[in-house]
């Protein structure tokens, strides 16, 4: 991918190519089944947007805009994934880490919660198309033999059908599974089954933006490509349609 002669991260990248603007974030959830957090930091041609949100399984949610002086994580970074792909009349791309080492605190309704598991890092950029629309699902947990596995699985965006970004982590190890099926309502992908506890929504309006996106956040059972039976999982859906 390297070999392209495309400009990427870590490289400095121009704020617009054919076009269209730069678009790029840094996304970290931490998933367990006590909470699920995840914090964000995005820019679009410069133009900075932070947010954060704490999940409880009863199906509380905690969120908001900015940087939450509440938490504190720190991340060990690891081995990654990384894709670039056309979109539009010019190209996106991505990192994805899973299973990083992670630990910290949260402040969470006067009381202090201690993080120390696994996290995962989305790490993306790129010049979207004027219309995008993708699905997304990212989790953590245990298969039934008790080997700890992660995954990421996508349908819209980084989704051909060979050097995608759809993977599988069992003990750390990627490896990349093929394409998968969403529900229209995000209640299922693949063989995985997906359970609610509450979930982030944003309806934007802005001249020609428009932003429709809803984040779920929960437990999932059943099986992820490759025939690997979850004993537990937990983790995020995603459905986002823009026009930018």
């Amino acid at each position: 991918m390297r070999d392209l002669g495309l400009r990427l991260p870590p490289g400095r990248m121009p704020l617009f190519h054919r076009g269209r603007p730069l678009k790029r974030w840094r996304w970290v959830g931490v998933f367990g089944p006590e909470l699920i957090l995840c914090v964000g930091d995005a820019r679009v041609a410069g133009l900075a947007q932070r947010w954060w949100a704490i999940a409880e399984p009863g199906g509380k949610l905690h969120g908001g805009s900015g940087r939450n002086p509440g938490i504190a994580l720190e991340l060990r970074e690891g081995e990654a994934v990384e894709v670039a792909s056309p979109h539009g009349r010019s190209y996106i791309w991505t990192r994805k880490q899973a299973g990083i080492a992670v630990r910290g605190s949260v402040e969470l309704g006067g009381r202090r919660v201690e993080i120390e598991g696994e996290a995962f890092i989305d790490d993306s950029a790129g010049y979207h198309a004027r219309h995008t629309s993708w699905r997304w699902s990212a989790g953590s947990g245990r298969l039934e033999d008790g080997r700890r596995v992660a995954w990421n699985l996508v349908d819209g965006v980084h989704d051909a059908p060979a050097a995608s970004e759809r993977t599988v982590w069992v003990e750390g190890g990627p490896h990349e599974v093929g394409p998968v099926e969403f529900a229209e309502d995000l209640s299922a992908v693949g063989g995985l089954r997906f359970n609610e506890w509450c979930a982030r929504e944003d309806h934007t309006r802005r001249g020609p933006f428009r932003s429709d996106y809803r984040q779920p956040f929960g437990s999932f059972s059943g099986e992820l490509p490759g025939g690997l039976r979850l004993a537990e999982g937990h983790g995020v859906m995603e459905w986002h349609e823009a026009r930018w």
